[in-house]
Protein backbone atom coordinates (compact mmCIF):
# COMPACT_ATOMS: atom_id res chain seq x y z
CA UNK A 1 0.00 0.00 0.00
CA UNK A 2 1.22 3.45 -0.94
CA UNK A 3 0.53 6.24 1.56
CA UNK A 4 -1.10 9.16 -0.28
CA UNK A 5 -0.92 12.05 2.16
CA UNK A 6 -2.23 15.59 1.64
CA UNK A 7 -1.17 17.85 0.06
CA UNK A 8 -2.04 15.98 -3.13
CA UNK A 9 0.63 17.48 -5.35
CA UNK A 10 1.03 16.93 -9.07
CA UNK A 11 4.23 14.94 -8.43
CA UNK A 12 2.49 12.53 -6.05
CA UNK A 13 -0.38 11.98 -8.47
CA UNK A 14 1.85 11.52 -11.53
CA UNK A 15 3.85 8.89 -9.64
CA UNK A 16 0.72 6.71 -9.33
CA UNK A 17 -0.01 3.98 -11.86
CA UNK A 18 -3.02 1.79 -12.58
CA UNK A 19 -3.12 -1.02 -10.04
CA UNK A 20 -1.45 0.93 -7.23
CA UNK A 21 -3.17 0.46 -3.88
CA UNK A 22 -3.19 3.63 -1.81
CA UNK A 23 -4.08 4.72 1.72
CA UNK A 24 -5.36 8.29 1.54
CA UNK A 25 -4.93 10.68 4.47
CA UNK A 26 -6.13 14.26 4.35
CA UNK A 27 -9.30 16.06 3.33
CA UNK A 28 -11.87 14.70 0.88
CA UNK A 29 -14.92 16.58 -0.35
CA UNK A 30 -17.97 14.51 -1.23
CA UNK A 31 -19.91 15.27 -4.37
CA UNK A 32 -22.67 13.37 -6.14
CA UNK A 33 -25.07 14.03 -8.99
CA UNK A 34 -26.59 17.31 -7.77
CA UNK A 35 -23.22 18.92 -6.99
CA UNK A 36 -21.67 17.84 -10.29
CA UNK A 37 -24.62 19.18 -12.29
CA UNK A 38 -24.64 22.38 -10.22
CA UNK A 39 -20.93 23.01 -10.81
CA UNK A 40 -21.17 22.07 -14.49
CA UNK A 41 -23.94 24.64 -14.93
CA UNK A 42 -21.80 27.37 -13.35
CA UNK A 43 -22.88 27.10 -9.73
CA UNK A 44 -20.53 28.70 -7.23
CA UNK A 45 -18.78 26.83 -4.45
CA UNK A 46 -18.79 28.35 -0.99
CA UNK A 47 -15.49 30.23 -0.48
CA UNK A 48 -14.39 27.67 2.14
CA UNK A 49 -14.47 24.84 -0.41
CA UNK A 50 -11.25 24.71 -2.39
CA UNK A 51 -11.06 21.69 -4.68
CA UNK A 52 -7.72 22.71 -6.23
CA UNK A 53 -5.20 19.91 -5.71
CA UNK A 54 -7.96 18.06 -3.88
CA UNK A 55 -9.95 14.87 -4.14
CA UNK A 56 -13.68 14.61 -4.67
CA UNK A 57 -15.42 11.50 -3.41
CA UNK A 58 -18.55 10.24 -5.16
CA UNK A 59 -20.33 9.47 -1.92
CA UNK A 60 -23.55 10.32 -0.13
CA UNK A 61 -22.45 9.55 3.42
CA UNK A 62 -24.82 8.70 6.23
CA UNK A 63 -24.06 11.38 8.79
CA UNK A 64 -25.66 11.78 12.22
CA UNK A 65 -25.35 14.49 14.85
CA UNK A 66 -23.88 13.41 18.16
CA UNK A 67 -25.30 14.69 21.45
CA UNK A 68 -22.55 17.35 21.52
CA UNK A 69 -23.70 18.70 18.13
CA UNK A 70 -20.78 17.32 16.14
CA UNK A 71 -21.31 15.26 13.00
CA UNK A 72 -20.41 11.56 12.85
CA UNK A 73 -20.18 9.53 9.66
CA UNK A 74 -21.73 6.08 10.09
CA UNK A 75 -21.53 4.94 6.45
CA UNK A 76 -19.31 6.29 3.67
CA UNK A 77 -19.45 3.93 0.71
CA UNK A 78 -18.80 5.03 -2.86
CA UNK A 79 -21.60 5.63 -5.32
CA UNK A 80 -21.49 4.65 -8.99
CA UNK A 81 -19.25 7.13 -10.78
CA UNK A 82 -20.35 6.79 -14.39
CA UNK A 83 -23.35 9.02 -13.65
CA UNK A 84 -20.88 11.91 -13.31
CA UNK A 85 -19.24 11.27 -16.70
CA UNK A 86 -21.08 14.14 -18.45
CA UNK A 87 -19.63 16.59 -15.90
CA UNK A 88 -16.40 15.18 -14.47
CA UNK A 89 -13.88 16.27 -17.11
CA UNK A 90 -14.95 19.91 -16.89
CA UNK A 91 -14.89 19.81 -13.09
CA UNK A 92 -11.39 18.31 -13.11
CA UNK A 93 -10.26 21.11 -15.44
CA UNK A 94 -12.13 24.01 -13.86
CA UNK A 95 -11.42 23.15 -10.22
CA UNK A 96 -7.93 21.64 -10.49
CA UNK A 97 -8.81 18.26 -9.01
CA UNK A 98 -6.03 15.73 -8.44
CA UNK A 99 -8.27 12.77 -7.63
CA UNK A 100 -11.76 11.36 -7.98
CA UNK A 101 -12.92 8.46 -5.82
CA UNK A 102 -15.92 6.30 -6.65
CA UNK A 103 -16.85 2.86 -7.87
CA UNK A 104 -17.33 1.29 -11.26
CA UNK A 105 -14.99 3.53 -13.22
CA UNK A 106 -15.58 6.36 -15.64
CA UNK A 107 -15.43 6.93 -19.38
CA UNK A 108 -13.04 8.21 -22.01
CA UNK A 109 -13.82 11.90 -21.45
CA UNK A 110 -12.79 11.65 -17.79
CA UNK A 111 -9.72 9.57 -18.68
CA UNK A 112 -8.60 12.26 -21.15
CA UNK A 113 -9.09 14.94 -18.48
CA UNK A 114 -7.05 12.90 -15.99
CA UNK A 115 -4.21 12.72 -18.48
CA UNK A 116 -4.41 16.36 -19.53
CA UNK A 117 -4.74 17.83 -16.04
CA UNK A 118 -2.81 15.36 -13.84
CA UNK A 119 -5.61 13.57 -12.03
CA UNK A 120 -6.37 9.94 -11.08
CA UNK A 121 -9.54 7.94 -10.63
CA UNK A 122 -9.48 5.85 -7.48
CA UNK A 123 -11.79 2.89 -6.99
CA UNK A 124 -13.15 2.47 -3.45
CA UNK A 125 -14.65 -0.77 -2.21
CA UNK A 126 -18.39 -0.98 -2.78
CA UNK A 127 -20.38 -2.64 0.00
CA UNK A 128 -17.92 -1.56 2.69
CA UNK A 129 -19.65 1.67 3.74
CA UNK A 130 -19.28 1.08 7.47
CA UNK A 131 -15.64 0.02 7.17
CA UNK A 132 -14.83 3.11 5.09
CA UNK A 133 -16.65 5.30 7.64
CA UNK A 134 -14.10 4.16 10.21
CA UNK A 135 -11.45 5.96 8.12
CA UNK A 136 -13.22 9.28 8.66
CA UNK A 137 -11.40 11.00 11.52
CA UNK A 138 -13.88 13.86 11.62
CA UNK A 139 -16.39 15.88 9.67
CA UNK A 140 -14.81 19.30 9.25
CA UNK A 141 -17.88 20.94 7.72
CA UNK A 142 -20.88 20.57 5.42
CA UNK A 143 -21.85 22.89 2.58
CA UNK A 144 -25.03 23.39 0.56
CA UNK A 145 -26.92 21.12 2.96
CA UNK A 146 -30.10 23.19 2.83
CA UNK A 147 -29.97 23.43 -0.97
CA UNK A 148 -29.36 19.77 -1.78
CA UNK A 149 -30.07 17.69 1.33
CA UNK A 150 -27.75 15.39 3.22
CA UNK A 151 -26.71 12.80 0.59
CA UNK A 152 -26.09 15.43 -2.11
CA UNK A 153 -24.43 18.09 0.07
CA UNK A 154 -20.67 18.67 0.04
CA UNK A 155 -19.23 17.04 3.16
CA UNK A 156 -15.68 17.99 4.09
CA UNK A 157 -14.20 14.84 5.57
CA UNK A 158 -10.83 14.38 7.20
CA UNK A 159 -9.72 10.80 6.54
CA UNK A 160 -6.85 8.60 7.64
CA UNK A 161 -5.69 5.51 5.71
CA UNK A 162 -8.70 5.47 3.39
CA UNK A 163 -8.08 2.51 1.04
CA UNK A 164 -8.48 2.78 -2.73
CA UNK A 165 -7.01 1.41 -5.96
CA UNK A 166 -5.85 3.54 -8.88
CA UNK A 167 -7.87 2.36 -11.88
CA UNK A 168 -7.35 5.39 -14.17
CA UNK A 169 -4.02 7.16 -14.02
CA UNK A 170 -2.66 10.48 -15.28
CA UNK A 171 -0.76 8.69 -18.06
CA UNK A 172 -3.84 7.65 -20.03
CA UNK A 173 -4.17 4.11 -18.76
CA UNK A 174 -7.56 2.75 -17.66
CA UNK A 175 -8.05 -0.60 -15.98
CA UNK A 176 -11.75 -0.34 -16.83
CA UNK A 177 -11.00 -0.02 -20.55
CA UNK A 178 -8.53 -2.92 -20.36
CA UNK A 179 -11.00 -5.22 -18.59
CA UNK A 180 -13.73 -4.30 -21.08
CA UNK A 181 -11.42 -5.06 -24.05
CA UNK A 182 -10.30 -8.38 -22.53
CA UNK A 183 -13.91 -9.36 -21.81
CA UNK A 184 -15.00 -8.43 -25.34
CA UNK A 185 -12.14 -10.50 -26.81
CA UNK A 186 -13.02 -13.51 -24.63
CA UNK A 187 -16.65 -13.22 -25.68
CA UNK A 188 -15.68 -13.12 -29.36
CA UNK A 189 -13.72 -16.36 -28.92
CA UNK A 190 -16.86 -18.08 -27.65
CA UNK A 191 -19.04 -16.92 -30.55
Amino acid sequence: MIPLQAPFTADKIQALKVGDEVLISGVLFTGRDAIHKYLHEGGELPPEVNLRDGIIYHCGPVVLKDSDGSWKVTAAGPTTSIREEPYQADIIRDHGLRGVIGKGGMGEKTLAACQEHGCVYLHAIGGAAQVLAECVVRVRNVYLLEKFGSPEAIWELEVRDFPAVVTMDSHGRSLHREVYAASAAALQERV
